[in-house]
């Protein structure tokens, strides 16, 4: 859970600019790259993540979890299904 509503604010409007570390900033640029056009990865977007400190294991599971939110939500609009209100604390 993110605890702090300002950082929040700045990496929904663009977490290119937020106040993240370059390691952060990274898997972000991965997790987009790799939801909006797939077909464009390369060995070389892995390597920057390596490059950050990241094992392989953790560019696995990076991959996973990315891949996993995007099946997760295909299914649920191609079955139409509606989201419930999150009441939120």
């Amino acid at each position: 859970m993110l605890r702090d509503d300002l950082l929040l604010q700045q990496i929904e409007a663009d977490f290119r600019s937020a106040r993240l570390s370059s390691k952060k900033r990274e898997v972000l640029v991965y997790a987009e790259k790799l939801t909006r056009t797939p077909g464009a990865m390369e060995r070389k977007d892995v390597e920057a993540l390596l490059h950050d400190g990241f094992s392989d294991q953790d560019v696995l599971h990076i991959a996973e979890v990315v891949a996993y939110y995007a099946y997760a939500n295909r299914i649920a609009d191609g079955l139409g299904i509606q989201l419930e209100a999150v009441l939120l604390p």
